[in-house]
Order: C-alpha cells, then structure tokens, then sequence
C-alpha cells in the first residue's frame, strides 16, 4: 500500500510545514498504514485507531519534544510513534530488539514518560511544569488521559494538587467512553450526561467556531460560561479542582482540535479540555466491536479476526473462569471482583451468570482489594481476579487490609511470570518475592491447567488469604476435571525420581524442569506452595541429593529459591543450592518462550547451568 504523504513525515517538525488541508490526508494515510501494520504484526489497534487526528493535532500545535507530550497507559500512542521517526521500525512492534508498544523514555526523546500502566500521566505531566517553572523554562506540558483511566484514584490526587499550584499545563480527557471492558461508574455517568445534554453540545459547538476565528473572545466566553453553566452542567467536576474546564469536542475533528489547541497553548494555568474520540475509528470491524480489537494477534485487514477458533489449548484464564463459575454455583458465598479487566481475566461468563456478585470496579486496584476486605468481614468469600503486574499497585492494600486481618479473600493471578510482547511494564515477575514475605498470606503456583484449578478449590477453602499464581497463555495442556477437589495445603510432590541432583520447580517452569530432569536423571519435585513452603519435603530432597536446584519465574532475588535456602540454613543442613530465575533488571519485550530461553529458564538452559554448578562444585559437597 502506498503512502505519499505519511511517508515524507519523519519528525513533526515535517509534520507541521503542512499545510492544515493537507493533514486530512495525513489522518486517512495514517489510520490506514496503521490497520496495516498492526495486522501484520499484533498490538492494541481500536484505542490507536482512536488517536489519530488527536495526535496530529497534538504535535502540529505543539513544539515537541522541547513541548513535553504524555500519554497515560500508553497503548493509544502509535500514531505518535510513527510520527516521531518510528514509522519504519513498526514491522517489529513488540518483537524482540523491536520497538515497544508502550511510550518508552530510552526508545525516543519523544517518549518524555515510559509508561504501561494507568493514571499516571497527570502526576508525570504536574512534575514536568514545575520543574520548567523552576528552572525558567517556558515548555508547554501536556497529559493526555482517557475516561477508564480518570477512574483511578492517582489522577485525582494530580489534580487535586495540580489545581491548588495553579500548575501551567493542559490535562486532555480522551473519552471513548471505554476502557478495555466496558466503563463503569459514577464518573462515567457524569461524563455521559455531560456528553449527551444538546443544550449544552449545542452551546458549546457554537463557541467553539466562534472561538476559532477570535481567540481574543476565549476569556471573555468562558468568563459568559460561569453564568450559564449551572443551568447546563452543574457543579462541574473538573471546574471544581481548579482547572478551567473546555469542551467537550469532537477528537476527530481536526477543524476544531487545532484551533482549540491553539487558543488553550496562549492561556496559563491548570487547562482541562474534555475530547470525545470513538474507539475504532475508520474501520469499521474495530468500531463495532472494540473489545475484541483492543488488544489483537495477527489477522486479516481485510476480513477481520477470525472468530470461532477452535483446537488450541485451554489457557489458564480459561481455566480460571470456568471454575469461578463452577464454584459460584457450588457455594453461594463467592463473590468476584475486578478492576476493569473482565475479559482479560476470563470473567465474561461468570458476568452474565452471576451478575448479582460481580463487581467490576474500574480501574482502581487499591479499591477493589479493599473492598474485597469489607466483604470478607461480612462473611461472603471474595475472589479478586487481577494481573500479578496490576497487583503491585494494590500493595499496601494487600498487606493492611487483607492479610494483617487474616481474611479469607482469594487473589487469582493472572499472567505471573513473563508476559511476552507488552514487555517490562506488563511482566508478572516480582510477585513471588513481594507475595511471600507478607504474613498470613498463602503463595501457591500450579505447575499445570488441572492443577490450576485444584489449587483455587484448595484456596478457596482455606481460612485466610490466599494467592493463587498462574502464567499467561497456556501449559503443559492438562486438562482439568470438571470436580472441585482440592490438594494437600502446603505440600508438594515428587514428579520424577532421580539422583545426585533435585530439581525444585514453582509453577510454570515445572514441565521444562521435567524436561531437564529427563536429561540430567535428576528428581524432579513439584512444590506447588511458596508459601508454606513444604519443609518436609526439602529436608527429605536434602538428605539424599548433593545439588539442590530451584526454578521459578520470578526475579531470584528475594524467590523462592531465597527461602529454600533460608529453611536449609536454620536447619543446619549443608547441601548446595543453585537458584534458577529472572535476573536483577528489568525483562525486555518479546516472545515468552524466546525470552526463557535466552534467560535459561527453558529445557535447555536448565540443563547448562546444572551442568555448569556441577562442573564447578567443590569435591567434598559433591560427595555428600
């Protein structure tokens, strides 16, 4: 396919000798070349599709980079990436040694804030103006911010603190009127009145050209505003944390963005300018459905993702749902909660189901943890469904609320360990270390589907928190049972028999150290609990093995393999031990199974760092 102009636009300072007709042009080339290329390769697709015209209109008014532009989440940012001089490295978005698919500070100086998670722009784009007024800079800050992620308590801290300061930047609320699930909420009602009041679109449609042909008026109309907005939208929220309130506007078109942008970039002070963009825009698959475009594999531009799929493995979130649903049914207690990611997390059915005990938060961990807390006070048995990534921000919740008052809340973990293509932001590898430290809570990591589901039945009916830890994709493909049986708590099992070497494994790395041991004739034992470790079962593997090896993927530092260690030394045992894990930095993007192997977690690497120890192990441990 061919792009004539896209393809002369190497930085926005080509974008902005344009001329303003002919960024229409740019619009349609770049939604196209998008379509594109994230067919060819996967990525987030509708939430870009939603940004096009925003970001030209962004980068035309605006001096990037001496102009600081920050993206929240970050999954809407391609059309800025291809702009800013990426445009030709989008054939490896998200592929390993290729770009990020998330704003990445090391990747341009485009990128003024690395980001992946959500609601943080405000408070990054709050730092950056103080930091130009204190340094006698006259840099324009702006954050760029969606309705889901407004949902969030972060963003309201940054504003309650941005008013106060009377900071000089511009808050851009992208309202698609989504999320990645459906939006939910008391502010997404407000957003939606807002939104759909004709006298209020009405009277703000007609400032809005006014105010492109005369921006000296801008003060003057918004001063006329103050009398009228009472009667049209009362007590505005955001008018109410100090910003001066515009809009809202229609985000594709470039025809008002430009002009509105324009006039705003004169005024100081805190700005908050209210955006209406649709998720999907230009093709009309994404529109329809912009859930199942949110986050794509590989697919046809051309006749879209395929549906009705059928032969691969069960995953793991699968697996998951169906025992929420199953155990639902079985005890009536069961309530599930989650913060905004009922398809990510496998909970689309038990919604329909159950819908009196589903509780979809929005994008406020902290929130949904706690009030996981309250619930378990009252009796009921919550089950909060949440990524291990996500989880980090709900930490002091985790440790005060829940497990200091021993309540019996169950956390199934998704996507524990590496992640794949959504890189350092979205891996689940610090979970094992932060989870096992915490008193009261138990760690369990399944080594296979089937037991998967066992061991949130075992959670399930322990008398305490519990977290059940679980990787993204699928396993070994064991199929589960359709019972709700549980395992023995806190105790592990032998896989194979070997000797001379004991392979420890936690979790998905359990089938490659299978694997291994098959190669090394070593014994194999699944330990299921990193939390009670099974003690037993350590000292026995202790007494009979010169090489203790323990493997997991989770960051090695602070491990599982640190509290083998801990439980071998308070029993005096002297037995070498080699830990197997994530080293001490962050794991870059690309394929799961890629990136295990260059880390040595796989089959093979499991084997050379055994075999390695062994080489280099002292003559009198080896005779033990």
């Amino acid at each position: 396919m061919s792009y004539p102009l896209l393809e002369t636009i190497d930085s926005p300072a080509d974008l902005r000798q344009l001329e303003r007709r002919q960024l229409h042009q740019l619009a349609t080339e770049l939604r196209e070349f998008l379509i594109e290329s994230v067919s060819q390769t996967g990525g987030h697709l509708s939430s870009n599709l939603g940004t096009v015209e925003l970001t030209i209109a962004l980068h035309a008014v605006y001096d990037t980079p001496a102009d600081r532009l920050v993206w929240d989440v970050g999954h809407q940012c391609y059309p800025h990436k291809i702009l800013t001089g990426r445009r030709q490295g989008m054939d490896k978005l998200r592929m390993r040694h290729g770009i990020a698919g998330f704003p990445k500070r090391c990747e341009s100086e485009y990128d003024t804030f690395g980001v992946g998670h959500s609601s943080t722009s405000i408070s990054a784009a709050l730092g950056m103006a103080h930091a130009a007024r204190l340094k006698g800079e006259a840099r324009k800050v702006v954050a760029v911010i969606g309705d889901g992620a407004m949902s969030a308590g972060m963003a309201f801290e940054a504003m309650n603190n941005a008013g106060v300061g009377d900071a000089d930047m511009l808050v851009i609320l992208n309202d698609n009127e989504m999320s990645i699930s459906p939006p939910v909420g008391a502010l997404n009602n407000i957003l939606t009145r807002l939104t759909s009041s004709k006298t209020y679109n009405a009277a703000r449609s007609a400032g809005r050209h006014m105010l492109g042909f005369a921006p000296p008026l801008l003060e003057l109309a918004r001063r006329a505003e103050e009398h009228v907005k009472g009667m049209i939208a009362p007590g505005t929220l955001f008018e109410e944390f100090g910003f001066h309130y515009y809009g809202p506007i229609d985000g594709h078109d470039l025809d008002a963005l430009i002009p509105t942008l324009e006039n705003l970039k004169g005024l100081k002070g805190p700005k908050f300018l209210h955006v209406i963009t649709k998720k999907g825009q230009g093709y009309k698959l994404a529109e329809s459905d912009p859930i199942l475009y949110h986050g794509v594999g590989k697919f046809s531009a051309d006749q879209g993702i395929a549906s009705g799929k059928g032969g691969g493995k069960l995953t793991y979130t699968q697996v998951f749902g169906d025992w929420l649903c199953d155990m639902a049914r079985a005890d009536s207690r069961l309530v599930a909660i989650t913060p905004a990611m009922r398809e990510g997390s496998g909970m689309v059915r038990f919604a329909n189901e159950f819908a009196d005990r589903y509780h979809d938060v929005g994008i406020a961990e902290q929130h949904a943890v706690t009030f996981a807390a309250g619930l378990a006070c009252e009796g009921l048995k919550p089950v909060v469904a949440i990524y291990s990534t996500f989880l980090q921000r709900a930490y002091d919740q985790l440790i005060h609320d829940v497990a200091l008052q021993k309540l019996p809340v169950v956390f199934a973990v998704d996507r524990g360990g590496l992640v794949g293509a959504d890189g350092p932001t979205h891996h689940g590898t610090f979970d094992l270390s932060f989870a096992a430290c915490i008193p009261n809570l138990a760690v369990i990591a399944p080594a296979d589907e089937a037991e998967c589901r066992r061991l949130l039945s075992t959670a399930f009916a322990h008398d305490g928190p519990s977290l059940v830890r679980y990787p993204r994709g699928s396993g070994s493909g064991t199929l589960p049972s359709t019972e709700l049986d549980t395992l023995p708590f806190g105790k592990g099992e032998i896989r194979r028999q070997g000797q001379g070497v004991a392979l420890l494994a936690f979790g998905s790395l359990v089938s490659a150290a299978v694997a291994a041991g098959e190669v090394l004739d070593a014994t194999v034992a699944n330990m299921r609990f990193v939390k009670p470790l099974d003690v037993e079962l350590i000292v026995e593997l202790a007494g009979n093995h010169s090489l203790l090896v323990s493997i997991e993927e989770n960051a090695v530092i602070g491990g599982a393999g640190s509290e083998i260690e801990r439980v071998l030394a308070e029993r005096g045992l002297n037995v070498a031990v080699l830990r197997l894990g994530l080293p001490d930095r962050f794991i870059d993007h690309g394929e799961q199974g890629q990136l295990l192997a260059e880390l040595g977690l796989d089959k093979d690497g499991i084997v050379r760092s055994v075999r390695e120890r062994l080489a280099n192990q002292s003559p009198d441990r080896t005779a033990q």
